[in-house]
């Protein structure tokens, strides 16, 4: 009787699994979703720690004496935008110029108080399975910059795509363009446009961001708690990036790390609803990049 009983305890005990497998699967492959866009957002590759610090002195030799530099007046650095749309050939990522100009607007209030304001100066719809899909460093990355890509190293070229791999966007940075000027400009998500469905990066923020590289600043957790960061004064060290809007947060503690996180820089990682600075030092910091390497 025992014998039966524990038989038929471990037929529903198989009967179960095989039920609630798939849920458990699928379960586990959500959280590892999920916790790939918490580890994922910038594509944009960084230098090392001793690669910036290399870079930064050969900037500084130059760009020569940096202690006469006056920053440029507000909006005086004009930049010619020039909009790439990719669909698939579905139609699927297709932009109005209404939807274009909101993110426009949210790009150019965002730098208000630096000396780059940015002009719509062209757009192109391209309808292209591969380009779609685009990853950096890709063949298919290469062969949509190569066609569509126009003007030189002032002129800001923007790519939008249903990018994947928990990535957001990525862009290139001033003294890459020398190197490369055919892989210049920023590459977004299609739908972390205002209005789209990237939720809670969907208020026009990631372009902010990406262009932020690309006027030649780094992530605010660049370098950790290490000197010399992300080589600006006044946004202070952070070890890692921020996430959601967690105020009061202070990852690099001690007398020699003054200042909480800059949860609200376009340079971190929270949601949308919680950035919108730009340090002064940042924008110094942009101004000295990108009339240095781009002409602007």
């Amino acid at each position: 009787m025992k014998a039966l009983m524990n038989n038929r305890l471990r037929r529903k005990s198989w009967f179960f699994s095989l039920l609630f497998f798939p849920f458990i699967l699928f379960s586990h492959n959500l959280l590892a979703f999920e916790e790939n866009q918490k580890a994922l957002r910038c594509g944009t590759e960084h230098p090392t720690e001793q690669e910036a610090v290399l870079q930064e002195s050969y900037f500084t030799t130059m760009n020569g004496a940096l202690s006469n530099y006056v920053q440029r007046q507000v909006g005086l650095a004009g930049v010619n935008v020039h909009f790439h749309v990719i669909t698939d050939t579905f139609g699927n990522g297709a932009l109005s110029l209404l939807e274009i100009n909101n993110q426009m607007s949210v790009l150019n209030a965002a730098f208000s108080a630096t000396p780059f304001s940015f002009n719509l100066a062209s757009v192109t719809t391209t309808s292209n399975n591969s380009w779609y899909q685009v990853a950096p460093s890709t063949p298919a990355e290469f062969q949509m910059k190569s066609t569509l890509r126009v003007g030189g190293a002032a002129d800001l070229n923007i790519y939008t795509a249903n990018i994947g791999g928990g990535l957001l966007g990525w862009a290139t940075f001033p003294s890459s363009y020398a190197s490369n000027p055919i892989n210049d400009g920023v590459v977004i998500l299609t739908e972390s446009l205002p209005g789209g469905s990237a939720s809670p990066y969907n208020e026009g923020d990631i372009l902010v961001h990406e262009v932020g590289h690309w006027v030649g600043l780094y992530h605010t957790f660049q370098g950790g708690c290490s000197s010399p960061g992300d080589f600006v004064a006044d946004t202070p060290a952070e070890s890692s990036p921020s996430r959601g809007c967690p105020v009061g947060r202070d990852s690099c503690q001690g007398a020699g790390f003054p200042g909480l996180d800059s949860i609200h820089n376009y340079m971190n990682y929270t949601d949308n609803a919680c950035m919108f600075q730009f340090t002064s030092g940042q924008s110094t910091r942009a101004d000295q990049q990108s009339g240095f390497y781009r002409g602007l």
